[in-house]
């Protein structure tokens, strides 16, 4: 059961990488099916029709499942691993509380500002400034909760820790300072002592 794992990818995808990240320090076979999302095959027919209607990485097949959205992938992952997921309840929430906060507050910023500013080449605009501010007010929260544990639910770590980190091993490719955020880093840091990780273009193809 745990050999046919197969994700439609791409390096530059940070949620993507959320996946790619958890299948590979979880130590499952797999195989990444790159997506020419540069060239639009995200938005052609047979994408839609065939692989995701939503168009949109990541998307996992196992077992004759086909799982689209992040966080939903990363959900099944824990089940069927019995790795990184919630030990009870509470947990369980909590691990919830930081993925929707991720999708709405965090990932969903700092992926749009990286998108314009380092990948389509916008330059700054108003819409980045406002972007920025976000990003860097929801790095404050972060920031702020590592400050008192080692992950985001404690001492060890879960797939809301997955969740939150993707974009930021993205180096210079970010357009905003991470060396403010002493906790994130020292956070950034630990997630890498995993066994097993690696950076996300040493993880899946990227674009030419």
């Amino acid at each position: 059961m745990m050999d046919d794992f197969k994700l439609y990818c791409m390096g530059e995808s940070g949620n993507s990488y959320k996946v790619a990240l958890m299948l590979e320090v979880c130590g499952l076979k797999w195989t990444p099916i790159w997506v020419d999302f540069f060239n639009g095959e995200t938005r052609t027919p047979e994408f839609r029709s065939t692989v995701n209607e939503m168009g949109e990485v990541p998307v996992l097949l196992h077992g004759g499942r086909k799982l689209t959205q992040s966080g939903v992938i990363l959900d099944y992952l824990a089940e069927v691993t019995g790795k990184f997921g919630p030990k009870n309840d509470d947990e369980r929430r909590e691990i919830l509380r930081w993925m929707l906060f991720d999708n709405h507050k965090f990932t969903s910023y700092i992926a749009t500002l990286r998108y314009m500013i380092s990948l389509a080449k916008t330059g700054e605009t108003p819409v980045t400034e406002f972007l920025r501010g976000r990003v860097l007010n929801s790095l404050k929260i972060v920031d702020g909760h590592l400050a008192h544990q080692e992950f985001l639910l404690g001492e060890h770590p879960t797939i809301a820790d997955f969740s939150l980190c993707s974009y930021l091993y993205y180096g210079e490719e970010l357009p905003f300072a991470l060396s403010s955020f002493q906790h994130v880093n020292t956070w950034l840091e630990r997630l890498k002592e995993l066994p097993g990780w690696k950076h996300p273009y040493d993880l899946m193809p990227r674009g030419k």
